[in-house]
């Protein structure tokens, strides 16, 4: 027993006769843990497990979880004990690269100073990321139609400058939900940031602060939201993103603890009563996984790490839920993957803070149109809900559209369109995996430079300048493929694999 906890002592010897699904015990962060009992739960299926069963899990289980998830979501129970360090002689601790030789190996393959657009961070991912996390992070639904549209369908809208118009000074800055930010994007909630780098979100929170942009901080982050919030630096604003749970009660946790540790505003994902079909990311788990591992069940083992990461949200989330929602904070509200006119009047007369227009980054329905085509239907739908509402239940909503956004040009053409900001997400783990906190900082700072002159260029020295008349959206609808082929993102997209087939 311990001294001080009563903690009991574990041999590295004890732990290491554990490494059966009959009785699995797994070393992590310097705590012994029995996970017998929790393997057929796993949402990632037993093999994930039992691959590090009887011995060292630490670097494994930071890929994917935040420290604190066992203590989060598990009994007390599965905790043995703590790891006695002295029957530990000789065992080689893991090794997971370090953030400055991560950003070594990146320089050797393509040097920060010489990437000049967020396709360059896209290239590098692809060549040095590990496959299951390039597999994820890349992955859209089914044939990805909808991922790549969502780059395509910028390419369908052109622009209108005007000239002789005074730019002499640039003006971007602008406010999100009442939040001062330094440009009007942000960067939008993605999942498992240390697949790619092992500072994860705490690199991602840490440039957007330097940057004066905000950051939505996910449900499925690899870090904590402590060490998330715990990042920031003074002043800086946190949006947070909510999966919503089966368990209410635990939902109902998770909010209280973003609102207590100081994030802004809520933003509740309501486009994933399932999560898609991503084949790029379903094909890991046949390598991973043997047809032995469960032998005589029946047990889906292809489905991915986005099923696994996805299995415990609430399919029955609905429109009388958010009466819910506001009995347990008073966080403003928005809604995330808002995808037709008629769901974003019926938010308005619910009364949100925002919606966000948005098909998940091409990752759930294929085949939904992007934010940025319904885009013009949704404002000209809440321009006649606020125009004839008597009494509007609130505020007008801010519209926000994330998905696909690579330049400048597209971040003006969504604001002419009538976007109060857009979100960024894929672009920005890409910079984070090679060069940590410097890449994402490089990335915001190519936006930035790019916003700069092309703001110039159409004559709109601020924000209230970039009006609908800049742009021409006639062919926006047009489901034909772009007018122009855009080489740099068709280089950048990995096809779909075929699936491997036997020799005879």
């Amino acid at each position: 027993m311990t001294k001080d906890t009563g903690e009991r002592f574990v041999s590295y010897q004890e732990l290491q006769r554990h490494n059966t699904k009959d009785s699995c015990w797994l070393l992590i962060h310097g705590k012994v843990y029995d996970l017998t009992s929790f393997l057929s739960e796993h949402p990632g299926g037993q093999r994930i497990i039992l691959n590090q069963a009887g011995g060292e899990a630490t670097a494994a289980f930071d890929q994917v979880h935040s420290e604190d998830v066992i203590e989060r979501t598990l009994p007390p129970d599965v905790c043995v004990g703590v790891i006695d360090k002295k029957t530990m002689k000789g065992v080689a601790a893991p090794t997971v690269a370090t953030p400055d030789e991560l950003f070594e190996q990146a320089e050797k393959i393509l040097p920060l100073s010489q990437i000049i657009n967020l396709y360059d961070f896209e290239l590098l991912a692809r060549k040095s990321l590990a496959r299951p996390a390039w597999n994820y992070y890349s992955s859209g639904s089914d044939d990805e139609l909808g991922l790549r549209e969502n780059l395509d369908v910028y390419s369908r809208v052109w622009l209108i400058p005007r000239i002789l118009v005074d730019v002499s000074q640039i003006e971007f800055r602008t406010t999100i939900l009442g939040f001062p930010s330094a440009a009007p994007f942000y960067m939008t909630a993605t999942a498992l940031g240390r697949l790619g780098h092992p500072e994860g979100e705490i690199s991602l929170t840490r440039a957007a602060g330097a940057e004066g942009i905000i950051h939505m901080l996910p449900t499925l982050s690899s870090c904590s939201l402590d060490e998330m919030t715990g990042a920031r630096v003074e002043g800086q604003t946190q949006f947070f993103q909510l999966y919503v749970n089966r368990d209410r009660d635990v939902t109902r946790r998770i909010i209280k603890q973003a609102e207590q540790r100081g994030c802004k505003a809520l933003f509740i994902t309501v486009d994933a009563p399932a999560l898609g079909h991503r084949e790029k990311d379903m094909r890991t788990k046949f390598v991973d996984e043997p047809p032995t591992e469960m032998k005589g069940k029946a047990v889906k083992r292809d489905q991915g790490a986005a099923r696994a990461i996805g299995s415990f949200i609430d399919p029955g989330l609905s429109w009388k839920d958010l009466a819910w929602f506001r009995s347990v904070t008073s966080l403003p509200l928005v809604l995330k993957g808002v995808q037709c006119a008629a769901d974003a009047v019926l938010a308005a007369r619910h009364g949100v803070a925002g919606i966000v227009l948005s098909n998940h980054g091409g990752r759930q329905l294929e085949t939904a149109r992007s934010g940025l085509e319904i885009l013009p239907d949704v404002v000209a739908a809440l321009d006649a809900y606020y125009a004839t509402e008597k009494q509007p239940s609130g505020p007008r909503l801010e519209v926000f559209v994330d998905g696909g956004v690579r330049r400048a040009t597209d971040i003006v053409k969504a604001l002419a369109l009538g976007a109060k900001a857009i979100g960024i997400g894929r672009p920005f783990l890409y910079a984070n995996h090679g060069y940590g906190q410097r890449g994402v900082e490089k990335a915001i700072q190519i936006l930035k430079d790019e916003l700069q002159s092309v703001m110039m260029l159409l004559g709109a020295p601020d924000i209230k300048a970039i009006v609908r008349d800049m742009v021409d959206a006639s062919s926006l609808k047009m489901h034909v493929g772009p007018p122009v082929i855009n080489s740099l993102a068709q280089r950048a997209y990995e096809p779909l694999p075929l699936p491997e087939l036997s020799k005879l």
